[in-house]
């Protein structure tokens, strides 16, 4: 059995986690959880995110985080029980397939909102605390998907790809104060979603076939590699990107 890495600077950091209710996110939680640190996550399924919560003693809000108003307080609410919020995972995502014929402006923006616009006001929220705090870690999700250029998921890739964009403008602005930007590119993730909708046998066929390493890639393996991007272990890595992918990119 792999034995993997414990983070002392991890303990009783304030970490907030975006979409912490299931798949990725949820893994993020319980790996965060698990290191000692005070975790405060949102998400929009309720019973979900009550499991999870129940199990890692995490502190659940509810919220949708298309309405930035109510994020940036459900975010302001975590600071306020757990301190100033000095590691921040914007995982929250949603990858629907569309067809460009069917896109319309409001479900554009819309996924936008889901996909992207949501980071960038978590980040705003918590910058000011990070800089009270004397420095801080934020880690940004984007998406394999806009490499591989997987089929009928536009709208998505420019969203994730934009990410990565963002990850590293702000990166620059914010590194004399000692925030800390990077992005996480995950391959194809064996959550419970992704199994049930797209993974058939073919699909993994081709999915091993395109790794270079022959296993499939899980929650846990991208929520170790945020919790070294949060450690102090990583207290020169900034304005980066890592393919946790199986070696497919």
């Amino acid at each position: 059995m792999p034995s993997f890495a414990n983070y002392p600077s991890l303990k009783d950091r304030s970490v907030f986690v975006s979409g912490g209710g299931s798949g990725i996110g949820a893994s993020i939680v319980e790996h965060f959880a698990a290191q000692g640190s005070k975790v405060g996550f949102v998400d929009i399924d309720e019973k979900a995110s009550a499991e999870v919560a129940k199990k890692t003693g995490a502190l659940f809000l509810k919220c949708d985080i298309r309405d930035v108003k109510a994020y940036q307080a459900a975010i302001a609410e975590v600071a306020r029980q757990h301190g100033d919020i000095t590691v921040l995972i914007n995982n929250a995502a949603r990858d629907d397939r569309h067809d460009l014929a069917d896109v319309t402006p409001e479900f554009f923006d819309e996924r936008m909102a889901v996909n992207l616009r949501h980071v960038y006001f978590a980040i705003q929220a918590v910058v000011p605390g990070m800089k009270k705090a004397g420095g801080g870690s934020i880690v940004n999700f984007s998406s394999i998907s806009y490499h591989t250029m997987s089929p009928r998921l536009s709208v998505y890739q420019a969203a994730k790809s934009a990410v990565i964009g963002m990850t590293r403008g702000l990166a620059r602005d914010f590194g004399t104060d000692k925030i800390r930007l990077n992005s996480i590119t995950p391959g194809w993730i064996m959550t419970q979603r992704q199994i049930d909708l797209w993974l058939t046998p073919e699909a993994e066929a081709d999915l091993l076939k395109a790794q270079v390493l022959k296993e499939k890639v899980y929650p846990a393996d991208i929520a170790r590699m945020a919790l070294f991007l949060a450690s102090d272990d990583a207290r020169l890595i900034s304005a980066q990107n890592f393919a946790v992918d199986g070696g497919r990119m």
